[in-house]
């Protein structure tokens, strides 16, 4: 991968950044997307719209899959993959906890992971084999060893009220086997923080592609593991997730497979 990939994807997702934190306290226009806990913002399409015509000006062969437009084919061979705000829900509510995701998929296989946090201004870049970065600092996954010690984090499907498949019961068993488990409401900033060694551990049952592709290069390349439910490889098209910092990841298996069955 050239050096071209890195730096336009650094920029574009700063600059969709910026637009949302200057917006974020606006008036807001939401729809719903078939569900009244899964909600779009008029930021949403503006944001994805600088992300997509940023990276088509200047890889116009490139194929995208953005969350709100869908896929877009290409002819390069690579592909795009972009959440404009990762945690609408927090930015409808003018909650500064969301971020901007861009990730490029060469092959099959993310190579390339962008994030930016634009409320904390903490800019995540990953390359596969390179290493995992925050503000140009070197992450790592925390050491902590025991599931008892974690600090976990997780989230809920946006059918919660009507699917019985809903985290709950994963969520009461996580919370008594672990120091504590957060919902903070942004998948891609949980994958980030578990990176970064803030969280230990994260799980969902049910998440996009988008939610995925850049997180999850992060946790590996920061020298965590990623797995789905049942441990086997993630399913980037339709992905069921755990990461953790590899030394409790077996003991949350154990309990997802204890609790699901």
């Amino acid at each position: 991968m050239s050096e071209s990939e890195r730096r336009v994807a650094i920029e574009i997702a700063r600059a969709a950044g910026d637009l949302l934190r200057r917006e974020l306290h606006g008036p807001r226009r939401i729809v719903f997307k078939g569900s009244p806990t899964n909600l779009v913002t008029e930021m949403d399409a503006r944001a994805e719209a600088l992300i997509v015509d940023g990276l088509l000006a200047a890889f116009p062969g490139d194929a995208i899959l953005a969350e709100e437009r869908g896929a877009q084919a290409g002819r390069s061979g690579r592909r795009w993959i972009i959440d404009p705000i990762d945690g609408t829900t927090n930015y409808a509510h003018g909650l500064p906890a969301y971020a901007v995701s861009i990730a490029l998929e060469v092959g099959g296989r993310v190579q390339l992971g962008v994030v930016y946090d634009p409320s904390h201004d903490e800019l995540y870049v990953a390359e596969r084999g390179g290493g995992a970065f925050c503000n140009d600092t070197r992450l790592a996954v925390s050491t902590t060893a025991a599931l008892d010690d974690s600090l976990l984090t997780t989230g809920f499907p946006y059918d919660i009220r009507v699917n019985p498949d809903n985290n709950l019961k994963e969520y009461a068993v996580f919370a008594t086997r672990s120091r504590a488990v957060r919902r903070f409401g942004s998948a891609v900033i949980d994958l980030a923080w578990v990176a970064c060694g803030r969280y230990d551990g994260f799980w969902e049952l049910r998440l996009g592609p988008w939610d995925v592709a850049a997180g999850g290069l992060l946790v590996e390349e920061a020298g965590g593991r990623l797995t789905s439910l049942t441990g086997g490889p993630v399913d980037l098209e339709r992905p069921t997730l755990v990461a953790s910092n590899g030394r409790i990841h077996d003991a949350m298996l154990a309990i997802l497979t204890e609790v699901r069955g």
